[in-house]
């Protein structure tokens, strides 16, 4: 009986000293392991344009996500071969989720992702999905009609100069919208095209720029990636549409609005989706409605007249009054494309002509 006294005293005795044992500090807490995501871009991030919007939307996703994500960029990444090997490796590193942000990738990531089929896989802009990958993108071409629009209003000679960089759909969507909202206004107003069949080369860029200046251009716009184009306009007094980021601080006086994509929001849900373990593939393609693509940085100084006329069009849009490629749409070499209603989703999506008023042809491929 003594023996069963000492061993209940000392089992006693050992919980007590458990519970006066001190707390083990937060920091020693075992942490949650960070969802590592890549971001894989075909230019330098820069200051301004295309590369600079996505990054400026992974930096959103940082600060909404906190330590729950752990990001990694890679810039100036060729499409092709090049991009294929980065997002292999980039796989192989541990990353679970991949943004591949140019539309020369689509590809190879769906190669890569067949190989690590435990990885997401988001790419802007393409037409192929698997169980992995998905597909994403903004109606740029809805902010490109209400900047044709302003650039109309503001043009004296009904001259537009724009430099083009690959003749894919988004682009081509692009152009087309741009001289349909300028016709909308100015239906004598042109469109002329140059084609670089190159994102980022600001030599060639400001070359394009000059040569369409010298062409009568008195706005500028372009689908290229650097700011060579607006530095061009400032330097010859002619006015600018920004692509993809607000580019003021290259083009104060000549910039009239900028064609603004707002990626920080999905990048943020995306994550989030995979993190809880709901992701699936499910192609985006947002407007101006959903806040994924506006016309902002619009100068200050135009007459309220052009402000408001491009706000009133702007509403059409979002409350489905108006379309931007509606009906009687004509090519610029006389066909008729679309006689009655609207283009629907999947010929938008797979455009290959340009509009009546576009001085340019497709390139050959």
């Amino acid at each position: 009986m003594m023996q069963n006294l000492k061993r209940a005293r000392l089992r006693a005795m050992l919980a007590l000293s458990l519970l006066t044992l001190p707390a083990l500090p937060v920091s020693a807490q075992p942490a949650l392991t960070p969802l590592k995501v890549a971001f894989v871009y075909v230019t330098p991030v820069g200051q301004a344009g295309w590369t600079y919007q996505h990054d400026l939307g992974r930096r959103e996703m940082e600060r909404a996500l906190g330590d729950a994500v752990s990001t990694s960029v890679v810039e100036d990444v060729a499409e092709g071969p090049d991009a294929e090997r980065v997002m292999r490796d980039l796989a192989r590193q541990g990353h679970k989720l991949i943004f591949a942000t140019s539309f020369g990738y689509l590809e190879g990531a769906l190669r890569v992702a067949s190989e690590f089929p435990d990885v997401r896989f988001e790419h802007a802009g393409g037409y192929k999905t698997a169980p992995n990958l998905d597909t994403y993108n903004v109606r740029a071409y809805e902010a490109r009609w209400l900047a044709g629009r302003l650039a109309g209003l503001s043009s004296k000679s009904g001259i537009a100069g724009y430099v083009a960089g690959f003749p894919v759909p988004e682009v081509v969507q692009g152009i087309n919208a741009f001289a349909l909202g300028m016709r909308a206004v100015n239906p004598q107003a042109s469109v002329r095209v140059v084609w670089l069949n190159t994102w980022f080369d600001p030599a060639r860029e400001r070359d394009a720029a000059l040569a369409l200046v010298n062409q009568g251009a008195d706005v500028l716009a372009n689908h290229t990636a650097s700011p060579a184009v607006a530095t061009a306009a400032e330097d010859k007094g002619v006015r600018f549409i920004a692509n993809q980021s607000d580019m003021r601080a290259f083009a104060p006086h000549a910039q009239l609005a900028a064609v603004v994509p707002s990626w920080g929001g999905y990048y943020t849900q995306v994550a989030r989706d995979v993190i809880a373990g709901r992701w699936k593939p499910a192609p985006v393609w947002g407007g101006l409605r959903s806040g994924m693509v506006d016309l902002g940085a619009i100068d200050r100084a135009l007459p309220a007249a052009q402000t408001d006329a491009v706000a009133a069009a702007r509403r059409g849009l979002v409350e489905g009054r108006m379309h931007v490629f509606a009906a009687p749409l004509v090519d610029n070499r006389g066909r008729t494309r679309l006689a009655t209603g609207a283009l629907t989703d999947a010929q938008i999506a797979g455009m290959d002509w340009l509009v009546q008023g576009v001085v340019g042809s497709m390139p050959t491929q």
